[in-house]
């Protein structure tokens, strides 16, 4: 079974797949956020769409809003006693959770002769994973699952349970839209990682800022939820399937100088985001 994604079709060039990249491009946590703008410049600047498979060691990715928290700096600590570390994104607005379970998975778009509505760009990415996954039941379907971590109406779920969350980014010229899947492992164990930072970085305070309330029920990954062993490696060849069945080929991409030069100055700007940020 097949599915039909007429906007794979919109590009005459092969997409450009980033993956198995060198270690100066993957060791750092800041990396793959400056590697994403610098491959939204690109995008735009070659009129050329990317792939971008990603990775992290144990990390929690955190949103602009929880640097809101009441005693966030104080809450820190307790993330790197779990075996976390952690830095502040420049996209999306809550805490995530990265480790070798997940895959983070970025397609970029040069912007269109209209311009792509935000809605309509977090549907292509449903409608990729959705495809990857047709022979699958029950079918991966797209809605706010409010007691997830980072919850946002384009929540992906599988019988009513967030097994992924979307975001997007927008530089002239191109767009980004970004996926982390829980693939295998311990979702709940990475729930309740978050549900309990955010208890101690409110400590039962008030806040004028809006933190959900993490239920690890509500939450699970790939494997367990189609009860099926499934490998990083096996879902990254699925989603790589959906567009070669859409007749598009997908090549090897390379660090052009342009990308290493936007690259460099990525890192720039995410140290110094971090810097003032975090203690």
């Amino acid at each position: 079974m097949t599915a039909s994604l007429p906007f794979i079709n919109n590009y005459s060039q092969p997409f450009l797949l980033f993956d198995d990249l060198p270690d100066s491009y993957t060791m750092h946590p800041f990396a793959p956020f400056a590697l994403t703008d610098a491959l939204i410049k690109e995008a735009g600047r070659k009129q050329q769409p990317i792939l971008h498979f990603w990775q992290t060691p144990p990390l929690v990715v955190l949103g602009m809003m929880d640097t809101k928290l009441p005693y966030f700096k104080e809450a820190l600590p307790f993330l790197e006693q779990q075996g976390y570390a952690y830095m502040v994104r420049n996209s999306g607005g809550l805490a995530v959770v990265g480790d070798e379970g997940v895959l983070n998975f970025s397609v970029f778009f040069p912007e269109e002769e209209d311009r792509l509505p935000i809605d309509d760009a977090y549907t292509r990415m449903h409608a990729i994973v959705q495809a990857a996954f047709l022979d699958y039941t029950p079918p991966i379907l797209a809605y706010e699952v409010e007691n997830s971590y980072c919850p946002g109406d384009f929540d992906l779920s599988i019988a009513g349970r967030k097994i992924a969350g979307i975001s997007q980014r927008r530089i002239k010229g191109g767009i980004a839209v970004m996926i982390y899947l829980s693939v295998n492992g311990n979702q709940r164990s990475r729930a309740e990682l978050v549900r309990d930072f955010y208890a101690a970085g409110l400590k039962n305070a008030g806040s004028r800022w809006s933190f959900p309330s993490i239920d690890p029920e509500c939450m699970t990954t790939l494997e367990d939820a189609f009860k099926i062993p499934l490998t990083i490696s096996d879902v990254k060849k699925r989603l790589l399937a959906v567009f070669r069945q859409q007749g598009i080929a997908v090549t090897s991409g390379s660090v052009s100088s342009s990308i290493s030069r936007d690259y460099k100055e990525g890192m720039e700007k995410m140290t110094k985001r971090n810097q003032r940020l975090l203690p």
